[in-house]
């Protein structure tokens, strides 16, 4: 009843770790694939190891909302190798490559290297808001994304899914460059660029300035592009949707604008008094519920439902 496809990935349900989100290393990795996830996308990559900015490097702001600029943190393309693999020798389930770089020779350098841990698809972070030169600016350029798509698709037989940023105008323009490179499906969205002044200081909080918006309040924003982004390719297109998820109604939400299937991130740090990883087991119970009082046998009966009924 929640299996769902994008492309050739079968999904046991359509839940899948966001990256940035606990996907850091193989422990934690098979801890949230143990407790029901679908499939699990790790710690964006990238060539060498990266420690990230300075603290303070997070901001809750509420109500599950988070502001953060990390500055890409992780262990580096090589050592991840091995953690992918030791992820592989206990789990089944999907795993997601999320990887970076500064141009288009950077990321097939670490497509490369992470290729050889053989995982199930890549996702390329062209969106990342405070990454810099590492970040969104790649994702501004429809050259550069079709380029480094097709060159990824090169070296990988593995499917291929780019991030979208929601910093942009028109998340078509992007999303169409790398659907010319031969992605095999798009990820939206990432977070939105923010940030929060502390007033007795009279200073940015970050020590960054600025960084991304996550949790509930982007939700809508999310559910738009979700929707734009069907309109525009319809089915042919696997759109995975991220961005404020924190309840099995908005995993409907989202199904309904046009996803074929969800990533979950700040909803594991901010949900009730249950242990957060939790929450996997219980959205499916409830959507289950959902569809069978509703009269429909999958969840993929679902996509999309929302722009032909908005027809009628």
């Amino acid at each position: 009843m929640l299996q769902t496809k994008l492309g050739v990935i079968q999904l046991e349900n359509p839940f899948i770790l966001a990256s940035g989100v606990l996907g850091v290393n193989a422990a934690l990795m098979l801890r949230i694939a143990n407790a029901g996830a679908g499939a699990i996308t790790t710690k964006s990559i990238g060539l060498e190891p990266r420690e990230g900015y300075n603290n303070p490097t997070v901001v809750e702001l509420g109500g599950g909302n988070i502001l953060n600029a990390m500055g890409l943190p992780n262990p580096g393309s090589k050592d991840f190798v091995e953690e992918i693999k030791e992820f592989k020798k206990q789990s089944v389930k999907p795993i997601f490559a999320s990887i970076f770089g500064k141009d288009c020779q950077e990321f097939c350098e670490v497509a490369r290297i992470i290729n050889k841990a053989q995982p199930s698809a890549f996702e390329l972070n062209i969106s990342c808001p405070h990454g810099g030169k590492y970040g969104a600016i790649i994702g501004q350029d429809s050259a550069l994304v079709e380029e480094i798509t097709r060159e990824v698709k090169q070296i990988t037989k593995k499917p291929v899914f780019v991030k979208i940023s929601p910093n942009l105008t028109d998340l078509s323009v992007p999303a169409e460059a790398a659907l010319a490179g031969g992605a095999d499906g798009i990820v939206l969205i990432n977070t939105l660029r923010a940030m929060a002044i502390d007033i007795t200081y009279r200073m940015p909080i970050l020590a960054n300035k600025f960084g991304g918006l996550s949790g509930p309040c982007i939700k809508p924003v999310a559910l738009k592009c979700v929707f734009d982004l069907y309109a525009k390719f319809g089915k042919k297109v696997p759109i995975i949707g991220v961005g404020g998820i924190s309840s099995w109604q908005d995993v409907i939400e989202f199904f309904l604008a046009g996803a074929s299937a969800v990533q979950i991130g700040t909803a594991l740090a901010y949900y009730g008094n249950v242990e957060q990883i939790n929450l996997f087991s219980d959205f499916a119970e409830k959507i289950k519920t959902y569809l069978k009082q509703e009269g429909f046998t999958s969840i993929t009966e679902l996509i999309g439902l929302a722009h032909e009924n908005s027809e009628m």
